[in-house]
């Protein structure tokens, strides 16, 4: 009989496997790619800036794990399929693509510019289509299956906090998600969305007002918000390719 940790390393391990995380050096996918090199896979942490990623290199490397970084921009075709190559050539193959980049902008709706409702849809929206369709098109014609994880957010089901550009680009991403999952389920591929509450990042600390802080809390049942590392478990759940496999068969 295997021990506790001998069979949750059968269900959950990824060695053997790489993971590209496209929005690596912020917050919440630096947490997402420190669970997956934890767990076994090689990790190419993917953004702007060199600097932002050493912290996370450092302790992923620290605890035995392997990974780099590497710069692209997510709402450019050219450079997320040179980002492929260049993994490809590094790292041998792929099987895990996060798309994880994005900005939020807690802008009244009536102040909207429209050039802000484009940088927030380019990021969120454009970003995660074209991470799926370079990286889908790779895993497709690879034939070998493969994981695929959209963050979302809370905010596209629930009006969470008048983010409203945000939300409505996260809803897009839901949507998007449920296609393709029909779409390559057949050539067992996985697109799933990982759907976040309200987690404080870079990214909206700005918008963090006492007010709102206490608003988002009111509607939140544990009344508390959620810490990068809890987003761990789900994510070495959606990535790896064997709990469904080890399931006894139905008699």
């Amino acid at each position: 009989m295997s021990t506790p940790a001998e069979y949750l390393s059968s269900l959950y391990s990824l060695t053997g496997k790489v993971a590209v995380v496209i929005g690596g050096t912020g917050e919440l996918c630096g947490a997402m790619a420190e669970g997956l090199a934890g767990a076994g896979a090689e990790v190419v942490l993917v953004g702007r800036q060199a600097e932002k990623a050493a912290p996370r290199l450092e302790r992923i490397r620290a605890a035995g794990g392997r990974g780099y970084f590497l710069a692209a921009e997510a709402s450019e075709k050219a450079s997320l399929a040179a980002l492929l190559a260049t993994v490809r050539e590094r790292s041998g193959h792929i099987d895990i693509v996060v798309n994880g980049a994005g900005v939020n902008s807690a802008t009244p709706f009536l102040d909207i510019s429209e050039d802000e409702f484009d940088r927030i849809m380019r990021v969120n929206l454009k970003g995660v289509f074209l991470g799926c369709q370079v990286f889908g098109r790779y895993l497709v014609e690879r034939g070998q299956g493969g994981s695929i994880i959209n963050l979302g957010s809370m905010s596209a089901v629930v009006p969470l906090s008048r983010v409203f550009t945000y939300s409505a680009s996260k809803a897009a991403v839901h949507n998007l998600t449920k296609n393709l999952a029909r779409e390559w389920a057949p050539q067992r591929i996985r697109v799933n969305t990982l759907v976040p509450g309200f987690f404080p990042a870079e990214q909206n600390r700005k918008i963090l007002s006492p007010d709102r802080v206490a608003s988002i809390l009111g509607h939140t049942p544990m009344k508390r918000f959620g810490e990068a590392r809890e987003l761990i478990g789900a994510t070495l759940l959606l990535s790896s390719d064997r709990p469904a496999a080890s399931l006894p068969e139905q008699k």
